[in-house]
């Protein structure tokens, strides 16, 4: 059994900020069959303020302009060992672990994260008084990715393995930042010295890289999803060292057993299913009507095409159809549907914000998702909407084209514009008009096996095979 260290900045267990949250409390317990794995997190309010008892084990080295740090270890319920970085200064502070509470990015993000990712390293190096030494670390995201450059040139070919959930956010910093965080002056790239990516750094120096999707992996080493790292993410995976494995799902998302529900149900208890559309229209305040429901589960922002749902709204409610959404983002998207749902009251209802039991009655009382994203990595909605038979209707693109089988469980369309949206629509309404084709759709959804056991042994795998690299150093 190896050790492992999963660096992250998000667990739903505590706090959660997005489907990294989600991951990071799924994928350590399924990887907990295979390995001795341990979770790293900063020391947030929620985290320190869980209630769960915490003993300090380790202490970390200030290192040019970072802090020293102590560690705390804690257990979840289940038994997962969970080590906190503790800085009040750095990590106590109301908010989301990026933002303060009125959505604007923490100035001092650079010494934050990279103070965290220092810490892996102390760690991995055996420097932070910790008894427990992994022999391999798992990151995150640009906010861990700087442990693979503090590794660099420092250890024996210490193996790393460096997810890339969104590409899109790669923790870019003047170039002033690199003196006081560690990273060496030639590294700032020659074509833009005016600044430093976190995660370019990562993506150098990391053993392995992983994405959340087979096909979003081989979208990032093109121009058009690349954002700027096309070039080195093509070299990682000509070298062999940039996979794709798709997420999973936790399986509390269940409609035979999620108390949320109005009504469980299982595949042909269709009448069981009608029952949650029914309250879901009288929570939102929709007609009761025969029409299809259509639900938007996401944050409300341009990366997710909600201005494209905007725009094919009034085709969706002249054809007989509802539509529900829940989130929040770009205030002048949430303004748009706020006045989309004055405009048709009774059939655009909306909730700014966010809250998981609403989101599961949508999934069970809706008919289709909308997912017309720009991108999108992998994606949990459509996942979630499968499960409870609800069919996404999404852009053929990243981990919605290895999540959605076209026309089986749920519909795709190829360009990111509303004319293919509204062409896909006129789709949906086809089938929702065909009961034996709609709920056989809805039982091919329900079928697909979306849990964490085969994410998680693909991942020990890649551990297991990343490891006698070390050993033979």
């Amino acid at each position: 059994m190896e050790k492992v260290l999963f660096v992250t900045t998000e667990m739903a267990d505590f706090v959660k900020a997005g489907g990294l949250g989600d991951v990071s409390a799924a994928l350590p317990r399924a990887l907990a069959k295979y390995d001795d794995i341990r979770v790293l997190i900063p020391g947030y309010p929620n985290v320190i303020n869980s209630g769960r008892p915490m003993r300090m084990i380790g202490r970390t080295r200030s290192y040019h302009k970072l802090p020293a740090c102590n560690i705390a270890e804690m257990e979840t319920d289940d038994g997962l060992k969970v080590l906190v970085l503790c800085n009040a200064d750095l990590y106590e502070r109301e908010g989301s672990p990026y933002t303060d509470a009125n959505g604007h990015g923490w100035p001092d993000n650079d010494v934050r994260f990279a103070t965290l990712s220092r810490a892996a390293a102390d760690i991995a190096l055996q420097r932070a008084q910790i008894q427990w030494h992994p022999d391999l670390l798992h990151l995150n995201d640009w906010p861990c990715a700087l442990a693979a450059l503090y590794l660099d040139g420092e250890s024996d070919a210490f193996p790393t393995v460096l997810t890339i959930h969104n590409l899109a956010y790669q923790g870019v910093f003047p170039a002033p930042t690199a003196r006081y965080v560690g990273v060496p002056a030639d590294h700032v790239a020659k074509e833009r010295p005016e600044r430093v990516s976190f995660l370019h750094e990562g993506i150098s120096a990391a053993t392995y890289l992983t994405t959340v999707s087979e096909c979003y992996a081989k979208q990032i080493t093109e121009p058009t999803y690349g954002c700027g790292l096309e070039a080195i993410l093509r070299k990682r995976s000509q070298e062999g060292r940039l996979i794709g494995i798709v997420n999973g799902v936790d399986p509390s998302w269940n409609p035979r057993s999620d108390p949320a529900l109005v009504k469980p149900f299982s595949i042909g208890h269709w009448d069981d299913r009608d029952e949650n559309t029914r309250r879901l229209r009288d929570e939102f305040g929709l007609h009761q009507q025969q029409g299809p429901l259509f639900a938007v589960v996401s944050r409300m922002v341009q990366q997710k095409g909600v201005d494209l749902i905007c725009e094919a709204a009034p085709q969706i409610i002249a054809a007989g159809g509802q539509l529900v959404l829940i989130g929040r983002g770009d205030p002048s998207i949430e303004r748009t549907i706020k006045r989309l749902s004055r405009r048709f009251h009774g059939r655009v209802a909306a909730h700014i914000g966010f809250e998981e039991g609403l989101a599961r009655r949508m999934f069970a009382g809706s008919d289709f998702l909308l997912m017309p994203s720009r991108y999108e990595p992998c994606g949990l909605s459509q996942m979630y909407a499968q499960a409870y038979g609800c069919l996404p209707i999404a852009h053929a693109t990243g981990g919605l084209m290895d999540t959605i089988e076209d026309g089986i469980t749920g519909l795709l369309f190829r360009d990111a514009t509303v004319g293919d949206l509204r062409r896909c629509l006129q789709r949906a309404f086809r089938v929702f008009a065909e009961p034996m084709l709609l709920n056989a759709m809805r039982g091919a959804a329900m079928l697909e096996k979306r849990g964490w056991d085969g994410p998680g042994r693909k991942y020990a795998a890649l551990y297991h095979r990343m490891l006698p690299q070390k050993v033979a150093a």
